[in-house]
């Protein structure tokens, strides 16, 4: 018991939520270069930049380890302003049998959500991840703000 699990981090942005999300959203592609200190690299393999079924990939280093995650986009919420990426390739899931990753941004908040099914009880919950992903969305805003 106690695989799957659901963490949640949601970060207060001064430049209000929509602009986050339509850097993830459209300029997806620009990343790497407004939070060098997290992400190295994105490409979009299948697909356009972000839309339903695309498939894209990151990589950035968590715990001095490079991590590559290759992800197809299950749903985007224009709306809601989420996106929904489902990890289908890549090194989380050597510990992950299951891992999604959902951006929601709304008035002045940005959240990421992860959920995921540990591949056993010992594998670690991915809080260096979650931190990872607040700290870019904080050069985001960083970036926004300028």
């Amino acid at each position: 018991m106690g695989l799957k699990g659901k963490l949640i981090g949601s970060i207060e942005v001064k430049c209000g939520g929509s602009p986050i999300h339509d850097i993830l959203h459209t300029n997806t592609h620009f990343l790497p270069n407004i939070t060098p200190r997290v992400l190295n690299h994105f490409e979009i393999h299948e697909g356009e930049t972000i839309k339903i079924g695309s498939v894209v990939s990151w990589k950035f280093h968590q715990d001095g380890k490079e991590i590559f995650l290759k992800e197809m986009i299950e749903s985007v919420d224009l709306e809601k302003k989420s996106i929904t990426w489902k990890v289908i390739g890549g090194n989380m899931l050597e510990s992950y049998n299951s891992f999604t990753i959902i951006t929601s941004s709304e008035y002045q908040w940005t959240t990421v959500t992860l959920m995921y099914e540990k591949k056993t009880e010992d594998t670690p919950e991915p809080l260096t991840l979650l931190n990872i992903f607040l700290t870019g969305l904080k050069d985001i805003e960083s970036h926004l703000l300028k």
